[in-house]
């Protein structure tokens, strides 16, 4: 395979992650249209939170890392977050304290959005 290919592979897999990461912050407003898409939903949203509280690389990082080596570019250390969405969304300096204040900011917002579901699938509308 050339290195233009495995260079393709590995943007598909950063756009991939990228539609991961919006999924399990707000994938939870799907199920306001299909409540079966809470079975997708939460264990993605698990997931993301895990690995955002343990500091953990996830395996798409690992993935994109190993495409772009096999395209001949350097790969990075650290994780999708920090790399592409931190220097663009949040200040320099990230502390352990912003990394969990963000955890939990996404688990309110996805418990309002289930609490929100759960209310409309008790009270049938008129």
């Amino acid at each position: 395979m050339s290195g233009l290919i495995y260079r393709i592979a590995a943007d598909a897999v950063l756009i991939v992650h990228l539609g991961f990461i919006l999924f399990v912050v707000a994938g939870g407003l799907a199920c306001l249209c299909r409540k079966w898409w809470a079975a997708i939903h939460l264990p993605a949203a698990a997931w993301g939170a895990y690995v955002e509280l343990t500091s953990r690389i996830c395996p798409l990082t690992v993935w994109e890392n190993d495409l772009r080596r096999l395209a001949g570019e350097g790969g990075f250390s650290e994780s999708f977050v920090e790399r592409y969405l931190l220097p663009v969304i949040y200040p320099a300096g990230l502390t352990q304290d912003i990394q969990l204040t963000l955890a939990a900011f996404v688990v309110i917002v996805n418990l309002a959005v289930y609490a929100w579901v759960l209310n409309r699938v008790r009270i049938p509308q008129a």
